[in-house]
């Protein structure tokens, strides 16, 4: 990818960015989730960018971004506010939005807001919030596979992740969900420098501290939280899922009621894909975003 800079925000903090595709076409704003940054999208851009305006941000607390250290700087408004602050930076005005793991769970966040200037939504791997929580209640499956969010939220999972080493944790991040023959040891190396600097850790971590989802213990009867009772914002705009279903941690019971969170919803399938989509089968999530996000 070419094109990066460093964009400062109205919400205080600077924003490595990687830019792609004509300024003159519709623009899209990709995020990223954990434990990656703009370059989720490196077999994806070049098979979009030559009919979209990419704009692909290392998010906050990660990548070649600002790092700020208190939890409370990763609250989910602040998160979305940082989208918008980039894209007055940028001089955008009206913009899709893709998003990935967390990426994704800000995009959701934000399209729920019913911003109008969110002209469409894409979503690869990442689940609808309501759909999430209630299946961390109610779906013994997902929530066992959902436990290692509590193991991030932990206070020594810093220290943790140091003394494993950071080729161990990202053999624990990757090996799970991807073919790690498709990751060249360059790759692999950028990746470990990021997570290596200081701060870093704790940032990127701060993701899952900040989040208010609740992930109870197996085996244990948990009430589901008030706000997944009361009435949910339905979404106004064109939303695509993408949705790798081999993902291991997020299982396909997300895609249960997906057709119901909006007004014009559809799902792409991927059989055989994992949960890092973009990384396994680029030509694949191009395929099902690219006419979706270009069209008027």
């Amino acid at each position: 990818m070419s094109g990066e800079r460093r964009v400062a925000l109205s919400t205080g903090i600077e924003m490595n960015v990687a830019l792609a595709g004509p300024d003159d076409a519709p623009p899209v704003i990709l995020m990223h989730g954990f434990p990656e940054s703009h370059r989720t999208w490196r077999e994806v851009a070049p098979r979009l960018g030559d009919r979209l305006r990419l704009v692909m941000p290392d998010l906050r607390g990660f990548g070649e971004s600002d790092r700020p250290q208190d939890v409370e700087a990763y609250a989910t408004d602040t998160l979305v506010a940082d989208i918008f602050a980039l894209a007055d930076a940028l001089g955008i005005d009206r913009f899709a939005l893709v998003g990935h793991d967390w990426g994704g769970a800000i995009a959701w966040a934000a399209a729920i807001r019913a911003n109008p200037r969110i002209t469409r939504l894409g979503i690869v791997n990442s689940p609808h919030p309501l759909i999430f929580q209630k299946s961390l209640i109610e779906d013994e499956e997902q929530r066992g596979a959902s436990q290692y969010m509590r193991a991030f939220r932990s206070p020594g999972m810093e220290a943790g992740i140091e003394a494993m080493g950071f080729d161990t944790f990202f053999d624990k991040s990757f090996a799970r969900h991807v073919d790690m023959a498709r990751i060249s040891p360059s790759e692999r190396q950028i990746y470990i420098d990021q997570w290596s600097r200081p701060g870093a850790l704790t940032a990127m971590l701060n993701w899952y501290r900040s989040s208010h989802v609740v992930v109870p213990l197996p085996g244990i009867t948990v009430d589901l939280p008030e706000w997944t009772l009361r009435a949910f914002p339905k979404i106004a705009i064109p939303v695509r899922v993408v949705w790798g279903l081999e993902d291991k941690a997020l299982l396909p019971i997300q895609l249960q009621g997906i057709g119901e969170i909006g007004d014009d919803v559809d799902v792409i399938p991927l059989k055989g894909v994992g949960h890092f989509a973009p990384w396994e089968a680029p030509d694949q999530v191009a395929a099902a975003l690219g006419p979706f996000l270009a069209a008027d």
